[in-house]
C-alpha cells in the first residue's frame, strides 16, 4: 500500500526515527535519571518522588533480586495498582537484567495461576491487598519469593501508618492471607542497599515483558516484548505528541494524569515509559473508579496531558465535580484501549476545550500503532495514520490486500511488534504473516488521506439476515441520544434472521423509555441495524481498564 499517510503527518513529526540510540529500556531508564534527578518524577496522595529517588531505590531493587539468585532473563511478577512501587520495581527488574510480568491485580487464584504459570515466573511484587489471592494458588505455582508492598509504604511517617491503617482496619481493604518467607517492600529495597549490584549485558533483543493479552480469543497469551520494541514505541510516541508537547510553557515540567493502569501496556508505555523519556511527572491514580477521588486529586495540579479510555472519559465529564478541576493547561487527551465515542468526545471538547486525540493499538504491539495527529482541533471519529516506522495494511481472509473503501483486517509491521507469543509458536503462527505483519483481527477501512477507521472486531460482528452489523456503530449512534449515558451493542440467536442486535443502555435520565431508544434508532438507523432486544442496566460489565465486556452480555442473554 503506498504510504499517503506521511503526507498528512504535522510539520516536526519525522517519518522515520533512529530507535538504536538506546540498547535497551533499562538504557533509556537510566537516562533519564541522570538528566531528571531533582524533578518530581511521581506524585501520590499528595507526596513527590523525584528522578534521584526513584532511582536509588530501583538500583536497590535491582541488586536485591540479584542477591536471591535471580538470573538474566527470569521473570518477575508485578501485582498492583499505581502505587509508587510499581515504577520502582519496573525499573529495578530491568536493571538486574530480568522480565517483568505484568499481572492485572484484580485477578481471580485460576487466572493468576495461570499467568505465573505460563510465564515460569520465579518471584512476585505483590500489594497486600491482593496476598490471599496469591495464597489460594501458591502451592501450584513456581514462584515462591514473594516481596509484598503496602499502600503507604512510600508515604513516610506518620502519614504512611495512618494509610495503611485506614486501608486494613477501616476499608478492610486487605483480606487475612498466609504466605510463606514473605519479604516487605522497603526491607527488600534496604537490603539491596547493602548487596552489590552488577549491571548486565543487555541487547535490544533481550525479552523486556510479558504482557498478557485479555484471552477474549481462549486462553491469555503472554505477548513477548523486547526492550527494542518498547524502547521503539516510546520514541513513535514521543515524536508523535510533539505539536501538543510544544505548547507546554518553555520550563514548565509535563505533567499527565497516570489514571490507566500501570500494569496495562497503555499505562505501561504512554505514561510510565513516556515521561521516563520525556522528563515529565505521572500524577499516580490508584482507583480510576473512584471518580470523586479522582478529580479531587487533580484539582491540586496543574495537568498538561491525559491518556485515557472512553469510559473514564465519559464518567469524568459527566461528574459534579468535573468543574473543580482547572482544566486550561490540558494540551493532549489521548483516547485508546477501546473506541472513543463521538457524544463523549463532543461533551469533553465542549468542557476543555481539548480534542480527544484517539488512538489505536495493542498489547502486541506495545501498543502504539496509530494515532490522530496531536494538533488537531477536533474529533475525527478515526484511529488516526499510522506512527513513524510503521507500515499498516487491511487483509482479506486470504492475506491478500483488499481495494481501497473495502474492510479488511487490520495488519500492522513496525518496530513495536512483538516477537511472538511466549512459548506458543502456534498462537503466533496464526497472527503472523510470512512478511511480518502482525495481524489484529479487527476490521478496519482506510480513506484516501490514509485515515485508518475500526469497524469492529471480526468476533464481535452480527450477522443480521446475511447483513453484517458492527456493533460500535450502534452504539455510537445510540450513545448521542439525550439521556443516554452508555450502551454496548450484542448479537443473540434469532429464529428467523440468524442473529438479532441487542442493546443493553445504562441511561443518565431515568425518564428514557424503550420507546425512546427505539423511536430514535427508527430514525437514525436502517431495519436490520435496529436492537430487537432493548435492556436498561444500572451498569455495564467492563474489565478494570474499562473496556466494555460485551462477552459478558453476550453470556447472560
Amino acid at each position: 500500500m503506498e504510504k499517503t499517510w506521511l503526507k498528512q503527518y504535522p510539520a516536526g513529526v519525522p517519518e522515520q526515527i533512529d530507535f538504536d540510540q538506546y540498547a535497551s529500556l533499562a538504557a533509556l531508564i537510566e537516562e533519564a535519571f541522570k538528566k531528571n534527578g531533582a524533578a518530581t518524577a511521581y506524585k501520590f496522595m499528595g507526596k513527590g518522588f523525584s528522578f534521584a529517588q526513584i532511582d536509588e531505590q530501583s538500583r536497590a531493587f535491582a541488586a536485591y533480586l540479584q542477591s536471591q539468585g535471580l538470573e538474566k532473563g527470569d521473570r518477575v511478577a508485578i501485582m498492583m495498582p499505581n502505587v509508587p512501587q510499581y515504577p520502582i520495581a519496573v525499573a529495578g527488574i530491568l536493571r538486574a537484567g530480568l522480565v517483568v510480568v505484568n499481572v492485572n491485580p484484580l485477578y481471580t487464584p485460576r487466572e493468576l495461576e495461570h499467568q505465573l504459570k505460563d510465564s515460569g515466573a520465579k518471584a512476585i511484587v505483590i500489594i497486600e491487598n491482593f496476598a490471599s489471592v496469591l495464597q489460594a494458588c501458591y502451592a501450584a505455582v513456581p514462584t515462591k519469593k514473594v516481596i509484598l508492598a503496602s499502600m503507604g509504604d512510600m508515604l513516610g511517617f506518620p502519614k504512611g501508618l495512618i494509610v495503611n491503617y485506614v486501608v486494613r482496619n477501616v476499608k478492610k481493604m486487605v483480606p487475612a492471607f498466609t504466605l510463606p518467607g514473605v519479604v516487605r517492600f522497603n526491607d527488600a529495597v534496604a537490603a539491596g542497599r547493602k548487596a552489590a549490584y552488577r549491571a548486565p549485558d543487555l541487547k535490544s533483543t533481550d525479552i523486556a515483558v510479558l504482557q498478557y493479552t485479555g484471552g477474549t480469543t481462549g486462553v491469555s497469551k503472554g505477548a513477548v516484548l523486547l526492550h527494542r520494541n518498547l524502547v521503539a514505541n516510546t520514541l513513535q510516541c514521543e515524536a508523535w505528541y510533539q505539536p501538543a508537547l510544544k505548547k507546554i510553557p518553555a520550563g514548565e515540567q509535563p505533567v499527565t494524569v497516570c489514571a490507566l493502569p500501570l500494569y496495562h501496556i497503555f499505562g505501561f508505555t504512554s505514561n510510565m515509559m513516556l515521561s521516563m523519556r520525556t522528563g515529565g511527572c505521572n500524577i499516580l491514580i490508584p482507583n480510576p473508579r473512584d471518580i470523586p477521588a479522582v478529580l479531587k486529586e487533580l484539582s491540586r495540579e496543574r495537568v498538561h496531558s491525559l491518556p485515557a479510555v472512553n469510559t473514564l472519559f465519559n464518567a469524568m465529564a459527566n461528574h459534579a465535580d468535573f468543574n473543580t478541576v482547572d482544566w486550561s493547561h490540558l494540551k493532549i487527551s489521548v483516547g485508546g484501549g477501546m473506541a472513543v465515542q463521538q457524544a463523549t468526545a463532543k461533551l469533553w471538547l465542549e468542557k476543555t476545550g481539548c480534542p480527544i486525540c484517539e488512538g489505536y493499538g495493542l498489547s502486541e504491539t506495545s501498543p502504539s500503532a496509530t494515532c490522530n495527529p496531536t494538533d488537531s482541533d477536533a474529533f475525527t471519529g478515526t484511529i488516526g495514520l499510522p506512527l513513524p516506522n510503521t507500515e499498516v495494511v487491511l487483509l482479506d481472509d486470504d492475506g491478500k490486500e483488499v481495494p481501497m473503501g473495502t474492510p479488511g483486517e487490520i495488519a500492522i509491521r513496525g518496530p513495536q511488534v512483538m516477537a511472538g507469543y511466549w512459548q506458543r509458536p502456534d498462537e503466533t503462527a496464526k497472527v503472523m504473516t510470512a512478511d511480518g505483519f502482525f495481524r489484529t483481527g479487527d476490521i478496519g477501512t482506510v480513506d484516501a488521506r490514509g485515515y485508518f477507521k475500526i469497524v469492529d472486531r471480526k468476533k464481535d460482528m452480527i450477522l443480521v439476515s446475511g447483513f453484517n452489523v458492527y456493533p460500535n456503530e450502534v452504539e455510537d449512534v445510540v450513545t448521542q441520544m439525550p439521556g443516554i449515558l452508555e450502551c454496548a451493542a450484542v448479537g443473540v440467536p434469532d429464529a428467523k434472521a440468524g442473529e438479532a442486535v441487542k442493546l443493553v443502555i445504562v441511561r443518565s435520565n431515568p425518564a428514557v423509555t424503550e420507546a425512546d431508544v427505539r423511536s430514535y434508532c427508527e430514525a437514525n438507523m436502517t431495519g436490520y441495524k435496529r436492537p430487537k432486544v432493548v435492556e436498561f442496566r444500572n451498569e455495564l460489565p467492563k474489565t478494570p481498564v474499562g473496556k466494555i465486556l460485551r462477552r459478558e452480555l453476550r453470556d447472560k442473554t
